[in-house]
């Protein structure tokens, strides 16, 4: 089946140097489209798929896949970032200056004082891991408290709200209803970080990106569009975990 599709795609005005695939996801119910961080292009199809309907939602969202496979491909290398005192980590759009504290004295990593202090490891990478690590425990605390109300406001009940590394992905809605963002979120505004939050929780209630998807989010953040593009402008500066050795 997965052949049929791959030729209704082709067959569509795709530019010739887009790398794209089609991958078969049986428990799928819609098609789903995800932009690589490099550029490509994945549509995730149902086992049932019809190959001409495929083609169809492909063919009307090819104006908007456009400008996003640009803008990955022409976005700035990632953030590295040096563990050295002084180096600015933002949390939730306030910028804190890392100190390093003997690991004695300071057993995890904390905010203290305006200073987000990191007990001293001994390689950057188990020192990027625990910073990363502390994003995650923060916005996990932080999200399941505004969670609610915004669920509320669109009128779903999503299961578990946590936040993890979604590789390429800013968030994801499980089958479960489970909603998750990724860890590095948090370094933005609040504002942003809902505006994901609120993205993820509309798919509770409309799958895909169409219209219909696109009213669900302005009538739950009715300055949606100005959020996406304070989004667009910030989120190729967001810290990764990337650190030099």
């Amino acid at each position: 089946m997965s052949t049929s599709v791959e030729q209704a795609i082709a067959a569509l005005p795709v530019p010739g140097d887009w790398l794209w695939e089609v991958v078969v996801r049986p428990r799928r119910r819609t098609l789903g489209i995800e932009v690589t961080p490099d550029g490509g292009v994945l549509f995730a199809v149902p086992a049932d798929a019809d190959p001409a309907a495929v083609a169809g939602a492909v063919r009307s969202r090819l104006p908007r896949l456009a400008r996003e496979v640009r803008s990955r491909r022409e976005r700035p290398a990632e953030p590295v970032k040096e563990l050295v005192g002084g180096t600015g980590f933002a949390y939730l759009g306030r910028r804190h200056r890392l100190r390093l504290v003997p690991a004695d004295d300071v057993r995890r990593v904390r905010l203290y004082r305006g200073w987000l202090e990191l007990p001293s490891p001994s390689t950057p990478g188990e020192g990027a891991r625990r910073i990363v690590e502390w994003y995650t425990a923060c916005g996990s605390r932080w999200l399941s408290a505004r969670a609610p109300s915004l669920a509320s406001r669109i009128g779903v009940t999503p299961g578990v709200v946590g936040v993890g590394d979604l590789g390429g992905r800013w968030g994801a809605r499980g089958r479960d209803s489970s909603i998750h963002v990724h860890w590095a979120l948090m370094q933005l505004p609040p504002s942003l970080v809902e505006l994901v939050l609120v993205h993820e929780l509309c798919h509770l209630r409309v799958a895909g990106h169409g219209s219909a998807f696109r009213r669900q989010v302005r009538l739950a953040l009715p300055d949606a569009d100005a959020r996406e593009r304070r989004f667009a402008d910030a989120e190729p500066g967001v810290w990764r975990g990337g650190v030099r050795a």
